[in-house]
């Protein structure tokens, strides 16, 4: 049976992937990997609301998505940005497909809270057949973000939350956070293996901290019962070395060594 890896990959890095980050992801197709992507967009999305003029606000660190913002949203994350992916997997060597959670109702939401956030979504359902079809054909899914209610609107729902749904309607070996980062480092090394427990440490201690906590916490809140490890791994260099994957594991609790 294969095995599958998902990658979340943030609007951020998406421009900055290296020419070893795709080299790894086609070595792991290679050798029997099943691999979905899903992506965000918010530096994109961002530029482009400015070059709208459309105002937005933000409302607990989270952007109000009003409806010119989602269309927006729409438009970058289903437009650009995925088939910019798509373009690079291409030009990789590798099959793609560009879709999002509307496509083959794979994400289903609720609203998370319609007079707070405007067109925002929680993940309810995920349908996963579509990724499967897609997967069983070589071929990889990258999605973007959005979701469907049961009444046929369109919300934009969190890239982490549906990183984690996806990877978790797959029973994914693996969700892989790609990020301009290592892993976890304590000062110049690496930290390999970690637990949320040894994390909220390591937050209290300051030795993560700024731009990682958000990372970190992302990561965290992907680990679930179908989930049971989370990596943060380097997407601007080689992820898979030596048959091995670097960065930094997170699991729920470490094997005791005997």
């Amino acid at each position: 049976m294969k095995k599958t890896i998902v990658f979340k990959c943030g609007g951020s890095v998406i421009r900055e992937l290296s020419a070893d980050f795709f080299q790894n992801v086609k070595e792991l197709m290679q050798s029997g990997w099943n691999i979905a992507v899903v992506h965000g967009g918010g530096p994109d999305i961002s530029r482009m609301l400015k070059t709208l003029q459309i105002e937005t606000e933000f409302v607990d660190g989270q952007r109000k998505t009003t409806k010119p913002v989602l269309e927006t949203a729409e438009m970058v994350l289903s437009g650009t940005i995925n088939k910019f992916f798509v373009t690079e997997l291409a030009k990789n060597g590798l099959k793609a497909a560009g879709i999002s959670g509307k496509d083959g109702g794979l994400l289903q939401a609720s609203y998370l809270n319609q007079d707070k956030y405007g067109e925002v979504g929680e993940i309810q359902k995920t349908d996963r057949s579509i990724i499967q079809a897609l997967m069983k054909a070589g071929i990889i899914p990258v999605i973007a973000p959005l979701s469907m209610t049961s009444d046929f609107e369109t919300l934009n729902v969190n890239a982490d939350a549906a990183a984690s749904a996806v990877a978790s309607a797959l029973h994914a070996d693996k969700l892989l956070f790609v990020t301009d980062v290592e892993g976890i480092m304590d000062g110049e090394n690496r930290l390999d293996t970690l637990t949320p427990q040894e994390i909220q440490a390591l937050i209290d201690d300051g030795v993560i901290s700024g731009g990682m906590i958000p990372k970190v916490n992302s990561a965290l809140s992907a680990l679930s019962e179908d989930v049971e490890e989370v990596m943060i791994v380097n997407g601007k260099g080689a992820f898979f070395t030596d048959q091995a994957f670097q960065g930094t594991k997170i699991v729920k609790e470490k094997e005791s060594v005997s």
